[in-house]
């Protein structure tokens, strides 16, 4: 009988497997079918599946406050940016690579939070952000005239992501997640709709029609295990699992595209997951001393 951590942990690799089974698929079809047309297909099913999800678990709620629907916005502003950022760069750049890069959130998280919500990170957690900062330079090696396009669409959705998860903390706890997830996911949709205006799209072919099909499929597992994950694991166990990632990511790379990180690149991988874990783990030394300290006050 597995344990809730051992649950939690399965989940959230599942999740990571969804989410990154999802990316290689897209950038499958994305040699044949412009991007606009890819977010639109898939956002219709995607949306969908969401939708059904969440009137399931009957977490479908409207009637927020207005300070709520202000950071949902700003959530999905965010959302559709680092959408289209994170794709445009997938089309440029190997699947593991740019899954490393992305590796940087808990790091650029903690800083946000630091400087914008005056969040108390000391000077361990700020040598672990400097060292997963020079590990995202190993991956991206910009060259002598600075970062080249791909390096720079990887970056801004990493930017444009933290942006996303520092909103989502702000919202109170009674907004559903799969809500917000939904909102997401119709705000990505009709940036894709827009987006059609200044791209011609192809005639989609039913192997590439049942490939987009596949991906909202594991949209919806990554997002449906996400959501068990927080339900059944603490989360200071399991949410090191998340950098699973980075493997499905390095072997869907090498079976799926051929491509296999240079020995620079995983060490800067490397960099980037040891200085996440490390935050990771003085975040839940603080919160527990934290809580050691209230319940004796």
């Amino acid at each position: 009988m597995l344990s809730s951590n051992q649950r939690g942990a399965f989940l959230m690799m599942g999740a990571m497997a969804g989410f990154t089974v999802n990316d290689a698929l897209v950038k499958s079809v994305g040699s044949g079918l412009p991007l606009s047309q890819i977010l639109v297909l898939r956002g219709l099913m995607a949306s969908a599946l969401i939708f059904a999800l969440a009137r399931y678990y009957d977490s479908l709620r409207l009637r927020l406050s207005r300070r709520d629907w202000g950071l949902v916005a700003l959530r999905c502003l965010s959302e559709a940016g680092a959408t289209f950022l994170f794709l445009t760069a997938l089309m440029l750049m190997p699947l593991a690579n740019i899954t490393a890069v992305l590796q940087m959130l808990p790091l650029t998280v903690t800083l946000g939070a630091a400087l914008l919500f005056q969040e108390t990170v000391g000077w361990r957690r700020m040598l672990a952000i400097l060292a997963g900062f020079c590990g995202m330079l190993l991956i991206v090696r910009p060259g002598p005239e600075g970062f080249d396009a791909a390096s720079i669409y990887a970056l801004g959705a990493v930017a444009c992501v933290t942006l996303r998860d520092l909103s989502t903390r702000r919202m109170s706890a009674n907004v559903p997640s799969l809500t917000v997830t939904l909102m997401a996911s119709l705000s990505v949709l009709t940036f894709g709709c827009v987006y059609s205006f200044w791209q011609d799209w192809m005639p989609v072919a039913p192997v590439q029609l049942g490939m987009l099909a596949a991906a909202a499929c594991f949209i919806l597992l990554g997002y449906l295990c996400s959501v068990m994950t927080m339900r059944v694991g603490d989360v200071a166990v399991v949410s090191p699992f998340r950098y699973t990632g980075l493997l499905w990511a390095l072997i869907l790379g090498w079976l799926v595209f051929g491509d296999w990180p240079a020995p620079l690149t995983l060490l800067g991988a490397a960099l980037v997951v040891g200085a996440g874990l490390f935050t990771l783990y003085r975040e839940h030394r603080l919160a527990r001393r934290q809580a050691t300290q209230g319940r004796r006050g």
